[in-house]
């Protein structure tokens, strides 16, 4: 599970930017096709905050969709799946969005 480490990772950074006062609420971004399951990332995060400024913090986890744009066609659509077809059928497409994973926004008291 590579979520331990993606979850532990983000806690450090956190953690250390913010070692003088206590984090409230982590807001993450986790694009749909970054191959992150943010179930897993909640499961992963009170356990490796414990012990550090993050330490009971909420955190909130926004999914945004995948988007690519079709070189055949020119259209662009919404992606969930890693399967990349163009409604138009072809392809040959290029993701333009939802691999994403960041640190959207720290609140801290």
């Amino acid at each position: 599970m590579h979520e331990l480490s993606i979850t532990q990772c983000v806690v450090d950074a956190i953690a250390e930017r913010f070692a003088d006062s206590q984090v409230l609420a982590v807001r993450l971004e986790i694009g749909k096709l970054s191959g992150v399951v943010p179930d897993a990332v909640r499961f992963c995060f009170d356990l490796v905050a414990e012990g550090t400024s993050v330490a009971g913090a909420r955190l909130d986890i926004d999914e945004p969709a995948g988007c690519a744009t079709c070189r055949t066609c020119g259209g662009v659509f919404e992606i969930d799946q890693p399967i990349l077809m163009c409604p138009c059928g072809s392809a040959d497409v290029e993701v333009t969005s939802g691999g994403e994973l960041r640190i959207f926004s720290v609140e801290v008291a």
